[in-house]
Formats: C-alpha cells, structure tokens, sequence
C-alpha cells in the first residue's frame, strides 16, 4: 500500500481519487495484515476505510473472498455502497446479504461473488444448513465487534472461520469495545483476536483529522401534575415491594430499582422455587409486576405523560388477552394505576423536555447558523411524538427501526436508506432517532447532537456522540430531568465511559502483557469428543440430520453443523426437533419445558409425542437439564412419574435425560449415527401433525373447563354422554362422576352459567 501526496490511496484494487490517505489509516492496516487485529478509533475516523484496505491487499496477493459482517441491515447496506465506490471490482463482484434474499439465492451469490457484506444471523445461518463454505475467505471483518459476546452470531461465525479457511485473517472493529480488561478480552477471545491497535483522539497522528465535541448539560423540572403521577406509581413499586418482603424476599431499601436489584431478586426467587417453597411463584410474579412498574415510572420521568399514557393503554390491551399475565392484570387493575392512567388522559401539556429541545434547535439552526441536528431517544413513542412536535417549526423526520409495535410503524430497509440520503442532501434538518442510528451509520457529520435522555452504557454514549464533531467542532447536548433516574443513568454513562478510557489507556500502555493473554492467531478448533470418536478408530463417515428451524439459535445446532462429518439441513418441521432416521425422530425438552406441561394449561407435550409416535415408528423424548426432575418444582413426585409412564405407555416413546446442549448434541450424532451407518437406514421425512377426532376435541373442550384435567374429562363424557349434558348438570349430578368433588362441580357450573363480562 502506497500513499498519493494527491491525498488519495493508490492500490491495483481501489479506484483511483476514491479513497483518501490518512497516514494512521494506512498505519493501522499495514499492522492488521499480520495478525488476527482489534482496532479500536473513534467512531468518524474511517475504521471501515482500514478494513478495506486490509481487503484489497489480501485480494489482490491471495485471491479468494472477503467477508464483512455488520450487525444491521442499514450498514450492510451502507458498506456495499462504500465498498462498491472504493474497490475497482465490478458491481456484481460486490453482494449484500440480509433475511430478505433466499437462501438458495444467497448461495448462488456466494460462489460467484468476491466480496459479501452481510448480517451475521444470515451467514451463521447459512454455514449451519451448509449452504456456504468459509474455506476461501481470505479476510473476515466483524463491524462493531464488541457485539460479540455470549451467544451472538459473530462468536460462531468466527470459530467456523478460524477452523474452515484455508488462510485466514479476521479483523474486528469498534470505538467501544467494552466497559472494563475483562469485557474486551472477551471480545477479543471469542473473535480470535490476538493483537490489538488502540488510537484516541489525542494521539497526533489522528487530531487533525478528529474534530473537538464540547458537551453541555441542561436540567429541567417535571411539572406538578407529572410528580403527582409518578409518585402513584413509586407507591405503587413500594406495595408490591412490601409484599414481596412479606413472603420472604429481601428487597432493596429504597424504591428506585436499578437493574442490578431486579437482577439480585430473581436470584433469591429462583432460589426459594428451588428449594419448593410455593411463594416463590407468588413472588416471580411480583417480580414481573415490578418490571412494569418500573418502565412506566422511568415513561413519566424521562419521556412523557403522553408516552406514559400510551404504555398504560397497551397494557390495559395486554390484559385482556386470552395469554395475559397474572402481573399484567394485577398491574393494570391496581386503583394506584388506574389513578395514574386518569390523571395522564386528562394531562395536557408535553413534557418540559419537548420544549427545552425546539429551543435548542432553534439556537443551532437559527442563531449559530448550524445546518444538521440529530435528536436521540430511547423511546419509539417519544420519537413519534418529538417529530410531531418538531415538525411546524422545522425540517424533521424520524428515524426508527423496521419492526412495527405498539401501534408505531417501522420504516423498511428502502425507507431508512432514502431519510439518511435526504438528510445528507440537506432535504430537512433535524433528525429524531431511536437507538437504530447509533452505530456505524453514514449520517453526515452534525452540528449539534441532543441526548433527549441520558443512558446508562458507556458504549452508546460514545457511539451517539460520534455523530457529532467528525472533521469540525461539534457539540453534544445532554438533557436531564432533575430528581429523576435521569440523573443515575448520567452519573452511571460518566463513570463507565471514564473507566472504558481508563481501560483503553491501560490496554495500550500494556500489548505486551495482553498478548499473553489473547489467544495466538488462528487457533485450531478443538471440538468436544463424541462417544463414536472412543468407539471406533475408523474415520467416521458422514451422517445427515435434520433440524427444525425453531432450533437454530441452540448450540446443539451450532456444534452439530461445526462438525465436517455432519451434513445438516433445516426444515420447518411439523412433526419432531430432530430426524435422525427413517423411523427415529426426536422430541426435545429441557426440565422446566417438561414440568410446565405438568402445573400449566399448556398440555402441548403430548400432542408433539403423540403426532410423533403416529408418523415414526421410533419416537424419542430427551429431557435436557442437570438435576432430579423430582425436586427442581413443588410438583409429587408421582405426578411427574405419571407423566413419564404416559409418554411411554399410551405413546410408545422412549424417554432420554442429558445434561445439557452440548450433551445432547453428542447423544443426537450418536443415535443417527448408529441409525444411519451400523444400521444402514435411510433419513427421511414424512408425516404431520394429526387432527384431533370428534372425541378428542370433546375431550379437550371439557378438561380445559376449571383444568379438570384429560381423565376426569373423559370421565365426565363416558357418564354425560355429550358435552351439552355437561354444561347443563347440577352440581349434584357432577358430584356423581368419579374425580368430581363439590369444589370442582363449583367450578365447572360458576364457567358454564355466568354471564361473560370482558
């Protein structure tokens, strides 16, 4: 890679005048070229230009493909424009990937393009079906890396490259790739990262081309009627609190829960259902109560009275649902709530930020002569109604993401990319966003950016106030409602961000010392042993399973489809998770699945094993989890023996325990291997779910009455004769079928006779 004194990069793969030379750039892609690299520089200084570069030189040495990976389909999008601009390649050479393309499409794309801009989910996706093979790429870049952590796609995606290509290189990209050392060796681990390149706004190489933001904060004060509302909900957080204390729970001091606390209670009631103290449901219900509460506290402090309002009403939705909660329904007929959702019909006037917002606006644009102001918030509805509220005195559109809920339409992928279009062509001025604009996007550098709340995470700070200050003096403006969780969520971004830098700093100061503790570059991928691999010393032949679509984000799924030895295909099945055989399909619960089918209405198990066992002659049901299914729930144990007599009995399926995913990853080759290969059987599919006959749909009328249960229902139809004749029979005359005590004959006539009131 050279450098034009023209100020433009010359390289046989990026078209000349396209891309300009900014020495760190080339500095920091000169040093991922040889070795698996984190680069970490402030969002606006071109890290995507450094990923490119790395790009055209693996290219144009080595051949091959490159991927780019970016969490969202707008900078997929925006990527394969930039990327169509700089590379002299042609266009069709340059393909994106989203959910919207095919697969089988996809995988024509993939063999005839050179370079593939894509949604991790796609690509994990598609090496799981094994409609795509990593062997030929050549350079990986994980965008906004600091997303890899847990069970995100980038992690698997990267265990598959590392142990797939033939000759590869990944490089992953951030401004903030975590909180603390432990966070971003995470990242760095899970993405084989065995290097990492740390620039700041304050190294010389890359001030001239950093622009300086200067950070305001402006308080307000709620108005009476807003304190009065949030007060009912604070009593009504302090009610349930006290309850929960009542049943044994040790709750925080002080009513303002943070997340930590809620997290903290679920312990102790996770714990006390463990242990099969029944309360603990009570309080888990609570507990789902608090969460609610919580939201519409944090709608009235930080957002609006009418966002508040709003919330209340879907709520009020909510519950009248068929699937409603007994938290939501507690929740929203509670007279503290209903209080609150009077007073804030009646509320008339917006929240004082609205007003603090247009003025700030009109400061930039009007007086200081600025040209674009973007507005962030942290609510759908708030977005709706700042453009609303924006709109009569300026230029304003909102930016949300393509999921329509709640009553607020999504904008598609097509919409998205022609709001930021117009706003780079100066079509309208002001720009109220979601979070869906925070990261990586080509907004044009803005003169004033409007935090309409803070939030609590250092990365989305730095990744909103990066929209401002790229190349020029720009300013960022924080608003805060005074005595509200405004202010905890200000202090919590100030102190995190200030010890991400710290960590940063200390990162640098110490590669050395780091390097000892990522991983070496490109390490072989060690995959678990299976019991075939201690059967047999041969080579173990191939084998095909089946899998259902709804399994794909389990890492049975992920660890079956790393194995070369497993040819993996994913149906939508209608019968079974797994098909491991012409005759073995397979079922698969973890323990609180299967115990839930036993306390809950939810009778779906045995459906699945009856269709199941109707359709393969071998039918299979694997129990996940570590733990005696007799003490995990306050349930007899005879019921839970019960159950598992059915499932063998009436079903003829064989019962399985594993101990967790990974486990059952291993019995699951193992079975279709001894199926496939010992047994010589063909894979296949067939069947589907069976209609429920005449009597079976009397019989599940009858026991979901009062959750008398399949027995007693049959009991009730042999005596009656009709499902009419039940509903109209006394009392007495239920007493008289067996199973039918005087409580459950209340129950039954107090359904059959009352009059229905929504």
């Amino acid at each position: 890679m050279q450098e034009e004194n023209s100020v433009s990069v010359q390289h046989p793969l990026i078209r000349p005048g396209t891309l300009e030379s900014r020495p760190y750039q080339l500095k920091l892609a000169e040093k991922s070229l040889s070795e698996n690299t984190l680069v970490c520089l402030p969002t606006g200084l071109g890290k995507t230009a450094i990923s490119l570069l790395v790009t055209a030189h693996r290219l144009n040495q080595n051949g091959g493909k490159s991927l780019l990976l970016a969490p969202t389909k707008p900078l997929v999008n925006q990527h394969t424009n930039d990327y169509r601009n700089w590379l002299n390649l042609s266009t069709s050479d340059i393909v994106s990937f989203t959910g919207e393309i095919p697969p089988k499409q996809r995988s024509e794309l993939w063999e005839h393009a050179t370079v593939i801009v894509s949604t991790p989910q796609v690509i994990q996706n598609d090496l799981i079906s094994g409609r795509i093979s990593l062997k030929d790429v050549v350079h990986c870049t994980f965008d906004e890396c600091h997303r890899a952590t847990g069970n995100y796609a980038y992690t698997y995606i990267s265990e598959r490259y590392v142990s797939d290509a033939s000759n590869p290189l990944s490089t992953g990209l951030s401004a903030s790739p975590g909180n603390d050392v432990e966070s971003i060796l995470a990242v760095c681990n899970n993405l084989s990262l065995s290097k990492t390149e740390i620039l700041t706004e304050e190294d010389p190489e890359v001030a001239p081309f950093a622009g300086k933001t200067n950070i305001e904060w402006v308080r307000v004060n709620l108005s009476s009627e807003a304190i009065e509302i949030r007060n009912l909900l604070r009593s009504l957080l302090k009610k349930r609190l006290s309850r929960m204390k009542a049943i044994g729970i040790s709750v925080p001091s002080s009513n303002s829960l943070s997340e930590s606390d809620l997290r903290k209670l679920r312990s102790q009631i996770q714990s006390q259902i463990d242990a099969g103290n029944g309360d603990g449901y009570e309080a888990l219900s609570l507990h789902a109560e608090l969460r609610k509460i919580k939201v519409g506290i944090n709608y009235v402090e930080t957002q609006s009275v009418d966002a508040l309002n709003q919330y209340l009403e879907r709520q009020k939705n909510a519950s009248r649902t068929s699937g409603a909660s007994k938290a939501a329904q507690r929740f929203i007929s509670d007279p503290l709530t209903q209080q609150a959702k009077h007073l804030s019909k009646k509320h008339q006037g917006l929240h004082p930020k609205f007003e603090t917002t247009r003025v700030l606006i009109a400061e930039e644009l009007g007086i200081s002569g600025g040209v674009r102001v973007i507005v962030f918030t942290e609510s759908r509805d708030t977005a709706d109604s700042l453009t609303e509220f924006l709109s009569p005195v300026f230029l304003t559109e909102r930016f949300v993401g393509q999921t329509t809920r709640d009553g607020s339409t999504g904008m598609t992928q097509k919409q998205q990319h022609e709001t930021i279009s117009k706003f780079k062509n100066g079509d309208f001025n002001v720009l109220v966003s979601t979070s869906v604009a925070e990261e990586g996007l080509d907004i044009p550098d803005v003169d004033l950016v409007i935090f309409f709340e803070p939030v609590p995470t250092a990365i989305r700070t730095i990744q909103r106030r990066g929209r401002t200050g790229r190349g020029t003096r720009g300013k960022v403006i924080v608003i805060i409602a005074n005595d509200t969780r405004d202010e905890t969520y200000f202090w919590i971004s100030r102190k995190r961000e200030q010890q991400m830098h710290n960590e940063l700093r200390s990162l640098r100061s110490s590669i050395a010392k780091l390097d000892t503790k990522l991983p070496p570059i490109n390490p072989p991928l060690h995959p678990q042993p299976t019991l075939t691999d201690f059967a047999t010393t041969d080579a173990p032949s191939d084998i095909e399973i089946i899998i259902d679509q709804r399994e794909l984000n389990s890492s049975i799924t992920k660890q079956l489809a790393s194995n070369e030895n497993i040819q993996i295909k994913l149906e939508t099945l209608s019968v079974g998770d797994y098909i491991l055989s012409d005759r073995v399909a397979v079922e698969r619960k973890t323990i609180d699945d299967f115990l839930d089918t036993l306390v809950g209405a939810d009778r779906s198990l045995f459906d699945q094993v009856k269709n199941l066992s109707q359709n393969y002659s071998r039918p299979l049901v694997i129990i996940e989890g570590e733990g005696s299914l007799y003490s995990k729930r306050n349930i007899h144990p005879n019921a839970i023996r019960g159950a598992l007599a059915s499932l063998a009995i009436n079903f003829g399926a064989s019962v399985l325990r594993t101990s967790d995913e990974d486990d059952t990853a291993q019995m699951l080759e193992l079975i279709a291997r001894r199926e496939q290969i010992s047994t010589g059987r063909s894979i296949q599919i067939h069947g589907s779910k069976s209609q429920k006959t005449l009597s079976e749909q009397q019989e599940y009328v009858v026991s979901s009455m009062a959750e008398i249960g399949p027995i007693t229902a049959q009991l009730l139809l042999s005596h009656f004769g009709t499902v009419e004749a039940i509903m109209s029979a006394s009392e007495d005359q239920l007493q008289q079928v067996k199973g039918v005590g005087k409580i459950t004959a209340e129950r039954i006539k107090k359904i059959t006779s009352s009059s229905y009131s929504p």
